[in-house]
């Protein structure tokens, strides 16, 4: 059973196929009485065609009429076939019978087409009417028993039973009707009884003309006749019937005929005069009769095309009312007068270009009005054109295609129709057909080029026209109408709409955004063009798009690492030798090709002999040996330059120690920050602003004194936090980020006394814990300097805990291999901080922090070293790597430092490390007062009044 529905389901496509190309053409026969009202069910167009009701609308069936009104229509959801417009039987067909109209039943999807005859049926809605509401005869009084008077007969406009049947005369003494007498166009009223005009000289009576209807309906007539004095003698013609022939082409004037009647009578009774009776108003217009010769001659133009004959009655007339009647008949002989007629019954003004060949596009009808040999016609059309003339019934013709025609070639034909007839000589004519091919939307719009390559350059302005694409499509109108759009798309996951956008009418295709070569350097996108066709057809255009680079990008300092507040230290061995590997600058360029080719150049340094970079790797060497008269700080500025158009450049700092163990370093008071600033105008509106802010801190600073000057204070009010930790007044507070992998921390005082102390002034920062990761940053200045208290005791000094010794394990040395003994440190002014744990870390490592309160004295340069390796071992967390070259191992310098005087090293065990007081949160310190310095042997001398106000 499921293979049975798998085959019939199968044949489903085919059986559809078949259908929608049957076309199927019937003929259904209806009759309807006239006069029906309207929406009067005339049959089921749906069960006699067998068709579902439900799909009439659908396959929008409809009647099509030939002439303009519409007198059935079909009811789209029953099938019925109902009157739509009043019919009037007489008007349409007059005395035809019977009397069919006919209309063509169209279904769509797919096409059928069913021939609909309607035939009127008559009924009885028109009385029969006589000619005149009255008729005066009259009659002598001699006349005898059985002569007639003849009456015209009524007419009535129906047909067969409906139209006249019976005539009835009313009751009189002297008249009757003769039934048996013509019908066509008289009624006889027969004599019956002799009259006597002195006893009744005039006579009423009516007569009725009843139709075969049901109910019949009748038409009256009221006759007098009078009687007359004796005129026994009629007009009488020598024959009753006369025949003449007469040319068509004959001129004006022209005598058809002469006849005579003779009457026997005198005077007047034997006077004739002619009449043509039953004369039709064309053909009085053609003819006339001279009344008193009774000569006919022709007053109007005769056409043998329009009548071949005529027929006519001619009435003899006596004095005394006697008549005497014969029939003429004129034959018109037919003269080559009439070229053929050519009639287009039925024309595609306007055919699809993909018509099948053999499809008929045109019926057309030839006639020629003449007879015989003068009305054969034949007819031909040009050889050259792809339709064919080809006879079909009778005089009808048929014009067909003879092959596939195509609208882009030609778009419309004019097909000239000849017709020549057979007469002597032959008479011509011709018929233009105009046919329109109608366009078929069968061509895609095609492009210019395959493929667009564009170019466009990075840092474009958006709206800038990019490309420009044209498609052509041959078709007309709407199907040649080309839109463009963009096919969706994305590009790096953003949509292409984001980048480009086209105008749809002009294929002009625009930037939507700049573009950044950097981001991305080309893409693809596809642009469609669609006509407006019914199914539209479309065709596809890929446009690469390829950003050229522009140098955008200045040189971006990868190494040393640059963050504008800290300053970045190696340390160089001094045993290194010429050509050695010192450090390496690494830049990069976001640009490409000529632009992203850097360039390396010294532009400053502390020894111009010493060093050296290479011109496109970027290290630095050594030009020569390290001597002992070169100085332990060189400062380096290096210029990475791009090979752009115009170029772009930018500058970085490199600080060399030349040192070979951080004991030897030597006092960093001077070491200032080395900015990474362009060589450009802002360096000049940089030191404009510096010098204008100087000048004015200048002024204070003299104002501030001059104001003070009686005070023993250094500047202002104002006292700093003392950091917990003292080291030696030579000694800058250190932050390890290079290749040491521990932090350190000096941190300088001021002392009250001469000014020429070893202490300087720092600037004052407003941390006061020093995070235990990360890279110290440098805070806000705070307004207030450090200041000298006269007030306090100090505390004496206590011994560094025993803790501070270490095991034999740990003594000094490397701890891996590593290339050079460069110290990368990053120097860090005076920040108002202590090293310690970060606040989240507080806890058993807090104990670590070295100092837990101000000393009192300046401590020993031991107890000094001593608390430098406990902030290097506490700040261990924030220790950076520096880059290198090769694959190293950092140096452990918990094992490279010690104590002075003392063979252990630093031990980094927590275990063994004693915990001291953390100190409290910043804020809640009280303000303390500043340490007070060792003396120097050149200081120790007794301060003097001014010294101790």
């Amino acid at each position: 059973m499921e293979k049975m529905s798998k085959l019939s389901f199968a044949k489903w496509p085919l059986w559809i196929t078949s259908l929608l190309f049957c076309v199927t053409a019937a003929d259904f026969r209806y009759s309807v009485p006239e006069e029906t009202k309207t929406k009067y069910v005339i049959g089921s167009l749906s069960k006699d065609l067998n068709l579902d009701s439900n799909r009439l609308r659908i396959r929008k069936a409809r009647l099509d009429y030939q002439e303009d009104k519409r007198y059935c229509e079909v009811d789209l959801d029953s099938g019925n076939l109902f009157v739509s417009e009043r019919i009037d039987r007489e008007m349409l067909c007059g005395t035809t019978s019977p009397c069919l109209m006919h209309f063509e039943f169209v279904l769509e999807n797919p096409l059928e087409l069913h021939n609909v005859v309607l035939e009127v049926q008559d009924i009885n809605d028109n009385p029969p009417v006589f000619p005149k509401d009255s008729i005066k005869l009259e009659i002598s009084e001699g006349a005898p028993t059985g002569s007639k008077l003849q009456i015209a007969r009524a007419r009535d406009l129906d047909v067969g039973m409906n139209s006249v049947q019976t005539y009835i005369l009313s009751q009189n003494k002297h008249f009757v009707l003769d039934t048996k007498s013509n019908k066509d166009r008289y009624v006889d009223i027969v004599l019956k009884n002799s009259l006597d005009r002195e006893t009744k000289g005039e006579h009423s009576f009516i007569l009725s003309a009843v139709d075969g209807g049901n109910p019949p309906k009748s038409g009256t007539v009221v006759i007098e006749v009078f009687v007359i004095d004796v005129n026994d003698n009629a007009p009488l013609f020598s024959q009753p019937l006369y025949n003449t022939r007469l040319s068509e082409n004959a001129v004006l004037g022209t005598s058809v005929i002469k006849i005579a009647a003779i009457d026997v009578d005198e005077g007047a009774n034997g006077q004739v005069t002619y009449y043509i009776n039953h004369l039709s108003d064309n053909t009085k217009e053609l003819f006339k009769i001279d009344e008193k010769y009774g000569e006919i001659s022709v007053i109007g133009q005769l056409d043998h095309e329009k009548a071949s004959s005529y027929e006519m009655e001619v009435q003899a007339e006596d004095g005394g009312g006697q008549t005497g009647h014969c029939k003429i008949v004129i034959e018109i002989d037919d003269v080559n007068d009439n070229a053929p007629v050519i009639s287009v019954k039925s024309l595609k003004n306007q055919i699809p270009e993909n018509i099948p060949a053999g499809s008929e596009i045109a019926v057309i009808n030839v006639k020629d009005q003449d007879s015989g040999e003068n009305s054969r016609v034949s007819c031909s059309i040009s050889t050259s054109l792809p339709f064919k003339l080809q006879p079909y019934i009778k005089s009808y013709f048929i014009i067909t295609t003879t092959r596939s025609l195509d609208r882009e070639q030609i778009e419309n034909y004019n097909v000239t129709i000849t017709a020549t007839d057979g007469g002597t000589p032959p008479l011509f004519s011709n018929k233009t057909l105009n046919i329109q091919v109608s366009d078929i939307n069968d061509n895609p719009p095609t492009f210019e080029l395959q493929t667009y390559v564009v170019y466009i350059s990075e840092n474009n302005k958006p709206s800038t026209s990019v490309c420009s694409v044209s498609a052509n499509d041959p078709d007309w109108r709407q199907n040649g109408t080309v839109l463009y759009s963009l096919v969706t798309s994305e590009v790096n996951g953003v949509p292409v709409s984001s980048f480009l956008s086209i105008n749809g009418d002009t294929g002009v295709i625009h930037a939507v955004r700049s573009f950044d070569y950097e981001q991305f350097r080309n893409f693809t996108v596809k642009v469609v063009a669609r006509d407006n066709g019914s199914p539209p057809l479309s065709s596809n255009v890929t446009v690469k798009v390829f950003i050229t680079d522009e140098n955008d990008n200045s040189p971006q300092i990868l190494y040393p690492v640059l963050d504008g507040k800290s300053l970045m230290t190696e340390m160089v061995p001094k045993s290194t030798p010429s050509g050695s590997l010192v450090s390496k600058v690494i830049a990069v360029d976001a640009d490409s090709g000529q632009n992203a080719w850097m360039s390396y150049q010294i532009v400053k340094s502390t020894d111009p002999g010493l060093f050296t970079i290479g011109l496109h790797s970027g290290e630095i060497k050594t030009q020569r040996d390290i001597s002992e008269s070169d100085s332990m700080k060189q400062n380096l500025v290096i210029l990475v330059k791009d090979n752009g158009q115009p170029s772009l450049s930018t500058t970085c700092a490199v600080n060399l120690l030349i040192s070979d163990n951080l004991s030897e370093v030597p006092e960093l008071k001077d070491m200032t920050y080395e900015d990474n600033s362009k060589l450009s105008s802002y360096l000049i509106i940089a030191l404009v602003c510096v010098s204008t802010f100087f000048l004015t801190f200048i002024i204070l600073i003299v104002a501030v004194k001059f104001c003070h000057r009686r005070k023993p204070r250094l500047l202002f009010d104002g006292a700093v936090a003392v950091p917990s930790t003292y080291f030696s007044p030579n000694y800058a507070e250190v932050d390890g980020a290079g290749t040491l992998r521990s932090s350190y921390n000096y941190d300088a005082y001021l002392t009250t006394g001469s000014r020429t102390s070893d202490f300087k002034f720092v600037s004052s920062y407003n941390e006061n814990t020093l995070p235990a990761c990360g890279t110290l940053m440098k805070s806000d200045i705070d307004s207030n300097m450090l200041h000298q208290s006269d007030e306090g005791e100090c505390t004496e000094q206590k011994p560094p805990n025993a803790d501070w010794r270490f095991p034999p394990n740990q003594r000094p040395g490397p701890s891996g291999q590593h290339r050079f003994h460069t110290l990368q440190q990053r120097w860090t002014p005076y920040e108002k901080s202590r090293a310690g744990a970060h606040p989240d870390e507080a806890g058993a490592s807090a104990g670590v922090i070295a100092g837990t309160r101000p000393w009192p004295n300046p401590p020993t340069e031991a107890e000094q070293f001593q608390a430098l390796m406990v902030a290097a071992n506490v700040s261990e967390a924030t220790a950076t790597l520096g880059p290198r070259y090769n694959p190293q191992y950092g140096p452990d310098y918990r094992q490279n430092v010690f104590i002075p005087g003392s063979t252990a090293t630093l031990m980094a065990n927590p275990q063994q490390q004693v915990p001291q007081q953390a100190l409290p949160p910043p804020q809640a310190l009280p303000p303390v007062e500043a340490p007070k310095a060792a003396q120097t042997p050149a200081s120790k001398k007794k301060p003097t009044k001014k010294d101790k106000k």
